[in-house]
Order: structure tokens, then sequence, then C-alpha cells
């Protein structure tokens, strides 16, 4: 008997070109190729629609999202309130088939009526709340970062609300954690779905450092910046920034010494090609929250990866990363790394980690026993 399945997205999930939508798609993919029949529910907010998504799924229905102040609300959080659409929720309600809610975002019929004999589970994708008091923190407009300080607040209390009612799925140990303390009782881990089938990085000596990411998202900005102020401002290593829509203030700061430059807005293939040349990817964070699929890339793809505790908490990835939690360490460590090749040791280690705990078939399985 063929398994149906609706699956409601936040967001367009393809391309898969950002971490959400990288992780929403590769599930898709991976659950189709185990038979599951696949109901994709989906908001559409600028991105399109997108045919890719039917090969891997039965139906494709896009909604509209209710942005800016007819998503406003002053009790339920913006990224939920905004994605209230009666019209998907009568979709659903024409059968009785289970139902995966990616993120807490997608959430807000979680206590309505008609779901309550309903298999519903939550993915969660962050602790919303603190990733949304990061960006506060980060965020130099004062209208922005009252936002996102008061969206902070409003998730804190929801998010303790929906995880005491359906079942969740969290990415690491540390989120679950989090939202354990709020008694949330059904809950179980689901790694980070990805875009890897195999290790393909090479032995040997790469050319230089690197960090790469979403330029235009202000943490990773902040990061960006912190490297070339405080680990490469006296460290005559080559080193290279690489990612989309970088600021003006950016490209001036990585430009300012010989050795440091900037690459904006590469290809998918072109940035494979540098995180494969670089002998060293370094990718500090300034949060603990989720899993950073930058970090996954660079381990499957580049030789040495510098990181700090916050990039790899609860990721199960720390015996194949170096790991410093300031600059001067970070500096120590880029020294000793530097001259020393990348060997087929430390292949093999990362295979065994990533076939045991971020493989995307044996991942799919799990979710399939929560949801059947």
């Amino acid at each position: 008997m063929d398994k149906h399945l609706h699956i409601i997205s936040f967001d367009v999930p393809y391309p898969a070109d950002y971490g959400g939508a990288i992780d929403v798609f590769y599930k898709i993919k991976a659950l189709h190729k185990l038979g599951i029949k696949i109901h994709l529910q989906t908001y559409e907010y600028g991105r399109g629609h997108q045919d890719e998504l039917l090969k891997y799924c039965e139906t494709v229905n896009y909604y509209k999202r209710d942005t800016g102040l007819k998503g406003f609300s002053f009790s339920l959080p913006y990224i939920v309130n905004s994605r209230g659409n009666k019209e998907m929720k009568r979709r659903i309600l024409n059968d009785d088939y289970p139902v995966l809610m990616e993120g807490l975002h997608t959430t807000f019929f979680y206590e309505n009526p008609d779901f309550l004999n309903r298999k519903v589970v939550l993915r969660a994708h962050n602790i919303e709340s603190l990733y949304y008091m990061a960006l506060a923190y980060t965020e130099t407009n004062l209208l922005k970062k009252i936002y996102f300080k008061n969206e902070s607040r409003l998730l804190e209390k929801y998010e303790a609300d929906v995880v005491k009612k359906i079942p969740a799925l969290y990415m690491t140990l540390h989120d679950a954690g989090h939202y354990c303390k709020k008694e949330c009782a059904n809950w179980g881990l689901l790694p980070v779905f990805h875009a890897n089938e195999k290790i393909s990085c090479e032995e040997g000596v790469g050319s230089y450092c690197l960090y790469h990411g979403n330029l235009g998202v202000p943490e990773n900005e902040k990061t960006a910046i912190w490297l070339l102020e405080t680990v490469f401002n006296d460290l005559p290593i080559p080193f290279v920034i690489a990612g989309k829509n970088p600021s003006k203030k950016l490209e001036a700061k990585a430009y300012e010494k010989q050795h440091t430059c900037l690459v904006a807005n590469p290809s998918d293939k072109e940035l494979d090609d540098l995180i494969h040349r670089a002998h060293i990817n370094i990718l500090p964070a300034f949060n603990k929250t989720g899993i950073r699929l930058k970090l996954i890339n660079a381990l499957f793809k580049g030789r040495h990866v510098v990181v700090n505790d916050e990039m790899v908490c609860s990721t199960n990835l720390e015996a194949a990363c170096h790991i410093g939690n300031n600059a001067a360490a970070m500096k120590s460590i880029l020294v000793q790394l530097y001259h020393k090749p990348f060997t087929e040791d430390e292949i093999k280690l990362r295979e065994n980690l990533f076939n045991t705990h971020y493989n995307n078939d044996t991942n799919a399985r799990k979710l399939i026993q929560w949801l059947y």
C-alpha cells in the first residue's frame, strides 16, 4: 500500500541554495527514493514555481504568504502568523495522510481541532527564539533590531507551547536539550539532509584559507570581519572570503591587506572549487543553534577545517575539526596546519562519521518510522 505524506514547507525548497531549503529539498529526494508519495504544500514569496519539485512530489501546491502588516500579530510570531493559509488547511484536511511541518514557521494550525486525530510531526530547524535574538545582536538598523527582539520574545513563548503538544525532531542534541527543558516529552534527533553523496576532499596541500557563507546575513558578515580584524590582521597567510551579497563595508575590509581578498556571488561550481582548492576552511560561529551546512560541505569537499565550539556543538563532527575558541588559538592552529598535508587517514575518519550520522538514506528511514 502506498504511503502518502504532506510536507508543509516554510519556503519553496528549490533551488536548494540556502540552509533551510537544502534540508527540505534533499529530505524530499531521500523520501521519494524510498517510495513515499509526497504532497508538498509550500509558501511562495519570491522564489517562484519550480518544475524540478515535480520530479519528486506527487503534487506541489503554492500559497501566498501574508507579508508586511497583513502578517503582523501582537500575540503570534510574524514567521508563524504570516503563514496561516486557510486554503492549505482545507487541502490537507481532504485526506488523512501524515503531516510533516518544516520549521516552527509552519505550525499555525497545530492546535486546530481538525488536526487532533492526525499524525503531525514538527521538524525543528533552529531554536528560533535564540536565532532571532542573535539577529538582534548583530543588526545595526534600530527598527530591525526592535523587530528581531520582539519576534524572539514571541517565539520563546510560542515554541515552548508547541513542543509540548506535537512530536518534534531536532537537528542536534543541543537544540533538543533546550526544548526538553520546556517539558517536551515526545522528541527525537534527525540530522540535517544535504547534497553530498561521497567525500570528495583531496589529500595534500592547498593554497589558502577560506571562509564562506551568505555574506548578506549580518551574523556571517560579522564573522568575516572578525576574522579579518583579529585573526588575519597580522597573519601573512592568504585568506579568501567567498559568498553571496557582500556589503561595500566588507569588500573594503577584505582588500585592506595584500594577503586577503573577497569573491562575491560565486556560482555553486565556483564555490565548490574554492572549497576544494583551499588548504584550510575556517568556520567560526557566534551561536550554537542548528547546524551549518557550510560545515558539512567543507568536511565533504575541503581539507583541514578550523572551527570553534559554537560551530560543532552537538554535531558529532568534533573529531574531524581543529577547534580554537579565540583569535589567538585560531592563529596558532593556522600556523601549525598551513604546511601540514591533509592525509588519507583524515578522509577515512570523515567517511566513518558521515556514514554514521549524516547518511540521507538512513535518516529518511528514521523519519518514516516517526510518520507511520
